[in-house]
């Protein structure tokens, strides 16, 4: 009876022990981007069923994240059955004649590349935002991972009364995760629902400081509309949906 039992158990662990890892910046990020503001991934353990640890860090971009070993500490500490939640975007723009570290180059070519000079002179070869996305899902799935790839959250910049287009990383995000066979989950169009219904004077409080870092209330609108996108898409992760997620609100796009 025993061996009969042994599998199942196993099963189980594997299952209970199952955690969400979060990649991101200051928007996802414990502390937001300042005083009174805070990222969105401290609020998405509310709604599922398994722990979120948030290795989201301010300031960040799939390059920086990629080239401080921020990602190999992740895909050494994950293990088999885990989820990884990886976005990025809003630091990953062009930074001008000088590199800041954490400029993407231009373009979503996995083999394509820019050449651009440091602060001292020097020159060094920089990637797009595909090639180190999608070198960090292949890692997190060799590891037996599930990678979920979610497009960058909207800035509180509106156009004729609705939130307006995304940036190309947008589309960058949804092409690396088409192209490593993960799931994606548009989060900037599920938030821009969100804040539509809304409205722009109701939003407008969710930004303290700036149009990119939210207010403790407006983060958890954003964990909202990432909770919406798992709900209506196909990722396992959404049978980790609890009943608090269930209900969060809008439909799917």
């Amino acid at each position: 009876m025993k061996y009969s039992i042994l599998p199942f158990l196993l099963g189980s662990v594997l299952v209970t022990g199952q955690t969400v890892y979060l990649a991101g910046d200051s928007t996802m990020a414990k502390g937001g981007g300042g005083s009174g503001t805070e990222g969105w991934g401290q609020f998405l353990g509310q709604y599922l069923t398994i722990p979120v640890v948030n290795r989201a860090i301010a300031g960040r971009s799939a390059r920086s994240y990629t080239d401080e070993g921020r990602f190999d500490t992740l895909i050494n500490t994950v293990h088999s059955g885990d989820f990884v939640i990886i976005e990025f975007g809003h630091n990953d723009g062009t930074s001008g004649a000088i590199d800041n570290g954490r400029q993407d180059a231009v373009g979503d070519g996995y083999d394509t590349t820019a050449v651009v000079s440091t602060s001292n002179g020097t020159q060094i070869v920089i990637h797009t935002f595909p090639y180190y996305i999608q070198n960090a899902v292949n890692f997190f799935k060799a590891k037996g991972a599930i990678p979920i790839v979610s497009s960058q959250t909207p800035s509180n910049i509106w156009s004729n009364g609705i939130i307006g287009a995304g940036p190309r990383f947008v589309g960058y995000a949804q092409l690396s995760a088409s192209r490593t066979g993960v799931t994606y989950v548009d989060h900037y169009d599920y938030v821009a629902q969100a804040y539509d219904k809304l409205g722009q004077t109701t939003v407008n409080t969710f930004y303290p400081l700036d149009h990119t870092h939210t207010s403790p209330t407006g983060a958890n609108v954003v964990a909202q509309a990432f909770v919406r996108g798992l709900l209506c898409g196909t990722s396992s992760l959404k049978a980790k949906v609890n009943v608090a997620g269930n209900g969060v609100p809008n439909g799917c796009l």
